[in-house]
């Protein structure tokens, strides 16, 4: 019995040694973290970094996105030729119309009516009918323009005036007149260049009309009348697609004479027959306003004109 005693208290004691050493070793596992866990939580840092850097991405490209619909905005009246225009000739042509014999205009050649209906010009209105189209050139005032709205204005007939911006800045009572009296003012450039010198850059071409306009719009608060006569009659196959493409027609002449001459001027009788030897259906007839034997011959033309049967009409009926 004495030896039992000392075996119990000492498997006791090994029992309590070994309990303790489990207990250990179960809170080093509960307290250090794995190798795994620790390299997820190193991973963890670069994903957040991922994140911040797409909101700023995201951020930049609404930024664009808000740019360039804010560039599209402004650009809405902007006028763009997007057009391939390099097949177009930019040669400088002067422009002469046909011979009218025995009161009717001969033909143009096939070439050039093929390229002015392409592009919205006109030379000659409806030859079948017995139309005229009375149109001046202004370049600069000479003390006439007055005198002929007195005879338009007696006589019932429309014209349309055909003036630079000079002219509209430095005549602006005129040009209130002959808007108030139903006449067309139309644009006849700003500088009075080759139109095919400008047309090498369009903005420059642009800015020939633009400045009119500009010009016409401060005097009148209207619009300008979309008809362009080319400065000198010169033009080419680029400078009519683009005066097409700003939204005008451009008007040329089926008959005119030396009349600018202001040094040099035919006497009254020799306009008058000249004029009425050349009429003609759907006739465009330009004068010069400059020119005082146009003016003085006026109203013996006008009646003349109409004893032959024909009627004036307005540029906005050539068709």
């Amino acid at each position: 019995m004495k030896k039992i005693v000392p075996i119990l208290l000492a498997v006791v004691l090994l029992f309590s040694s070994c309990s303790k050493k489990q207990t250990n070793s179960n809170n080093d596992i509960n307290t250090k973290p794995t190798t795994n866990e620790t390299q997820n939580t190193n991973q963890q840092k670069p994903s957040e970094n991922n994140s911040s850097k797409t909101e700023d991405e995201n951020k930049e490209e609404d930024n664009k996105e808000t740019s360039g619909n804010q560039e599209n905005i402004n650009n809405d009246d902007v006028l763009i030729i997007d057009a391939d225009v390099s097949s177009l000739s930019n040669k400088e042509m002067d422009f002469g119309p046909p011979p009218v014999k025995n009161n009717e205009s001969q033909y143009m050649p096939k070439q050039t009516v093929e390229l002015f209906k392409k592009y919205d010009a006109y030379y000659l209105g409806d030859r079948t009918k017995k139309e005229i189209y009375l149109t001046f050139d202004e370049g600069y005032e000479n003390g006439y323009t007055a005198k002929i709205l007195d005879v338009l204005k007696e006589k019932n007939v429309k014209a349309a005036f055909f003036v630079t911006r000079p002219y509209i800045n430095q005549n602006k009572e005129l040009i209130k007149r002959i808007v108030d009296e139903g006449h067309i003012v139309a644009n006849h450039s700003s500088t009075h260049p080759s139109m095919p010198q400008k047309a090498v850059d369009f903005e420059k071409f642009k800015k020939e009309f633009e400045d009119t306009e500009a010009a016409f719009k401060d005097v009148t608060g209207q619009d300008m009348p979309k008809f362009f006569r080319p400065p000198m009659g010169k033009y080419s196959e680029l400078s009519l697609y683009y005066t097409q493409k700003l939204g005008y027609k451009t008007i040329f002449w089926s008959f005119a004479h030396k009349d600018w001459l202001v040094d040099d001027q035919p006497p009254v009788e020799t306009t008058i027959q000249r004029v009425i030897d050349r009429s003609h259906n759907g006739e465009i007839m330009l004068l010069h306003a400059v020119s005082k034997s146009n003016t003085e011959a006026l109203p013996t033309i006008i009646d003349k004109l109409r004893e032959m049967g024909y009627e004036f009409k307005p540029l906005t009926e050539l068709k």
